[in-house]
């Protein structure tokens, strides 16, 4: 396997998560070359987040046992399967359902637009919002939007609960109110909340594999795909990670088996006194409390940052959404396939026809997770020598323009988003990267995890079980 030791993209990363420049020295790169094909640099965005997040994970390591810093080594190979980890997974021989026939790209009236109806409710708001019956079909759907504006069908659906996202060029994006709230703020941020809280030194840490966050305590309030990729992540490498659902909202078992390795999952009422009394006894011995809902969404419940750091001083908080936390659209839901379409990135990655296309992965969502739980790692390393508590905040939104316009990727070789640069796939053998295992949900073929280092572990320690199964108490 070819090496590389330097990695502009992945020295951005690190310099966002506030890591010393002279550790990415540890850092080499190998593997196949020409994977996830694009337009964009997507190839350069997934080496780059992992390779931050393994290495925020050595650096942990390192404190922890006290040694030198162990050497990281990134395989591509590894990499570009993991970020399209959802499409290698089978359950007993069979593949997860997909996309939903209405979670698609439609032509308006002007232009077009995608929708997202994976979800019961979604679908039902979505054919409420058209004024079409629950047994609606995608022919019906299609003559409705036909002629109809991508942007009325936009704010229709957004204010009958759907989600619907009319497409933008990336210089549209930028003159709309939100992609100018998003172009203010960094790819990431890391700062301090609350009253100041001692330092933490963590236990010193042994055996094989080594584990950097072991003996530490991940609340995980995060669905879909991006926050579940963080906290599975932090329980590869040892978190006793505990997934908490609201019992209402659907969730897709097949999706809980690509991204809940490791974990366990609970089902809580937040709104109940019974389920808040379980909750607050989870929080009081919580040491990171990762979120996914759209700003705001979990104030109600006396979970926003600055509550959740008074509450349990010295704790993580880490905290995703779509569009990030201001901006007109800030209150909005949104994913991966919805923010693609928003900030350009399916107008550049067009077919010849000008249909609208994607990236090769859901690399925002992927990204993103491998991003957030690279900032939960520094953020611990950190409050071992400085105490406090402390916030990361992320979006799909931001990861999307840094995707766009702020990625070093001197490899790409172009200087536009032109047709005729588009990246030819390179065969591979995904194989050497998937693994089976034996579980509650069956016999699992899935993606290894791609964040490695020297000593570190391989795999996770268990399957994903069913969701909502577990009791809602600590390890």
């Amino acid at each position: 396997m070819g090496q590389r030791h330097h990695d502009g993209a992945t020295d951005q990363v690190w310099a966002a998560l506030g890591g010393a420049p002279e550790l990415t020295q540890r850092l080499a790169y190998g593997g196949p070359p020409g994977l996830l094909p694009a337009r964009l640099p997507v190839r350069a965005l997934a080496r780059a987040t992992v390779a931050g997040c393994a290495l925020a994970a050595a650096e942990l390591t390192a404190l922890r046992t006290g040694r030198p810093l162990p050497a990281v080594q990134v395989d591509e190979g590894a990499v570009a399967t993991a970020f399209v980890s959802e499409r290698h997974l089978r359950i007993d021989g069979r593949a997860p359902t997909s996309f939903a026939p209405l979670s698609r790209f439609w032509r308006t009236a002007d232009g077009w637009v995608r929708t997202h109806a994976n979800s019961p409710h979604h679908r039902d708001r979505l054919l409420h919002a058209l004024g079409l019956p629950p047994t609606a079909q995608p022919a019906d759907v299609e003559a409705e939007f036909a002629g109809r504006r991508a942007e009325e069908i936009q704010e229709t659906v957004y204010a009958a609960g759907g989600l619907a996202v009319a497409a933008h060029s990336p210089q549209e994006w930028a003159a709309h109110g939100q992609g100018a709230a998003v172009a203010t703020h960094p790819l990431l941020t890391r700062q301090p909340i609350g009253g100041g809280a001692p330092p933490r030194p963590l236990p010193a840490l042994a055996g094989d594999p080594l584990l950097p966050v072991q003996g530490l305590r991940v609340l995980d309030l995060t669905r879909v795909i991006a926050g579940p990729v963080a906290t599975r992540t932090l329980a590869l490498l040892g978190a006793d990670v505990l997934r908490i659902d609201a019992p209402q909202l659907p969730e897709s078992q097949d999706a809980h088996n690509d991204t809940g390795f490791g974990k366990r999952s609970a089902a809580l009422d937040l709104g109940s006194r019974s389920g808040r009394a379980a909750f607050d006894g989870l929080l009081a011995d919580a040491d990171v409390v990762v979120t996914g809902y759209r700003p705001g969404c979990l104030d109600r419940f006396g979970l926003a940052p600055e509550a959740l750091a008074e509450r349990r001083p010295g704790l993580v908080v880490a905290r995703l959404s779509a569009w990030g936390d201001d901006g007109p659209w800030g209150g909005r839901r949104g994913f991966d396939s919805l923010v693609q379409v928003a900030t350009g990135i399916a107008a550049v990655e067009a077919h010849e026809d000008g249909t609208p296309g994607a990236l090769p992965a859901q690399a925002l969502d992927h990204g993103t997770g491998y991003l957030l739980a690279a900032a939960v790692l520094r953020s611990l390393t950190e409050q071992a020598g400085n105490g406090g508590s402390t916030l990361t905040t992320l979006a799909l939104a931001r990861t999307a323009r840094w995707l766009l316009h702020g990625l070093t990727d001197p490899e790409h070789g172009r200087t536009d988003h032109a047709p005729e640069h588009r990246a030819a796939a390179e065969p591979y053998d995904p194989d050497r990267y998937l693994s089976t295992v034996d579980g509650p949900a069956g016999r699992l073929r899935h993606a290894l995890s791609p964040v490695s280092f020297d000593g570190g572990p391989g795999t996770w320690a268990t399957p994903p079980g069913h969701c909502g199964a577990d009791a809602p108490v600590w390890r």
